[in-house]
């Protein structure tokens, strides 16, 4: 059975940092790209960062460039997102999701976890 669990969310005040994890199990983790997105109220969910099978290649919306940090650890089956400096806009429900390729369109995404709050007070 295929698992994706988010957790490390919560509130957090402006300019806070929060480490976000996925554990996975029941897929090939170490043959797929991780990625995260994220969907705030009223919004399509958006792209936020992606890594490649062995984590050497990274890829990040423009929006938490810098601030944010993606990496994975393929001998636990986990991706992780740092984020760092957050702001009240990064508030959203943030999830982690596979596929065998990267790519930053959501559809094109076919595993996924259910996601976990971030909130970010101003």
């Amino acid at each position: 059975q295929v698992q994706l669990v988010e957790s490390g969310g919560g509130l957090v005040q402006a300019g806070g940092s929060l480490r976000l994890s996925c554990a996975t199990s029941g897929l090939p983790f170490s043959n797929l790209y991780m990625g995260w997105f994220r969907q705030a109220p009223g919004k399509e969910r958006e792209f936020v960062a992606e890594i490649s099978r062995g984590g050497i290649n990274t890829n990040y919306a423009d929006s938490v460039k810098g601030r944010f940090t993606i990496s994975r650890d393929n001998a636990k089956n986990t991706v992780y997102l740092q984020m760092n400096s957050l702001k009240p806009e990064d508030t959203a429900v943030y999830y982690c999701a596979g596929r065998p390729r990267g790519s930053v369109y959501s559809a094109e995404w076919y595993y996924w976890g259910h996601g976990t709050q971030v909130t970010v007070s101003s």
